[in-house]
């Protein structure tokens, strides 16, 4: 039995420890509960266009709302100096249609709550990476004279 002078403490530890594991409950299974996860959600929806420039990178700013919906415009801020405009149309077009095919994104909660109406700055790249270069190792080949 506890003692009347403890119970308050008793109480107050219980509440503690029932708030810490409401906190860190897990996200629902597809669910987005950090920054991280929004933008990869938004690059696995990513498809870059055929296009002759092998160089683009645009970056565009988008707001959500608490659903995870796409809130006002989003605004095309950057793309790479050297693409064409033909090609920089194509781009934007595709922007815009991985935008459509992402939102609304899935937040839980707590997330919809912390960036609703927050700015994104999202850069899509469409550059190549160049493949890690292979390990040269001079110190065993033997070279006869």
């Amino acid at each position: 039995m506890i003692s009347p002078r403890r119970a308050p403490a008793v109480c107050c530890a219980a509440a503690l420890l029932w708030l810490a594991a409401a906190a860190h409950a897990q996200a629902g299974p597809g669910q987005i509960d950090t920054i991280k996860d929004v933008y990869a959600k938004l690059y696995s929806c990513w498809r870059p266009p055929a296009s002759r420039a092998n160089l683009m990178d645009i970056t565009v700013i988008v707001s959500f709302n608490r659903e995870g919906a796409i809130l006002g415009q989003p605004r095309i801020t950057y793309e790479s100096p050297s693409a064409g405009d033909d090609d920089r149309l194509v781009y934007r077009i595709a922007v815009m249609e991985t935008l459509q095919r992402c939102s609304p994104l899935p937040f839980t909660e707590g997330l919809g709550g912390a960036v609703a109406g927050r700015p994104f700055a999202v850069t899509f790249r469409s550059r190549k990476r160049p493949p890690k270069p292979e390990e040269k190792r001079a110190w065993l080949i033997q070279k006869i004279l």
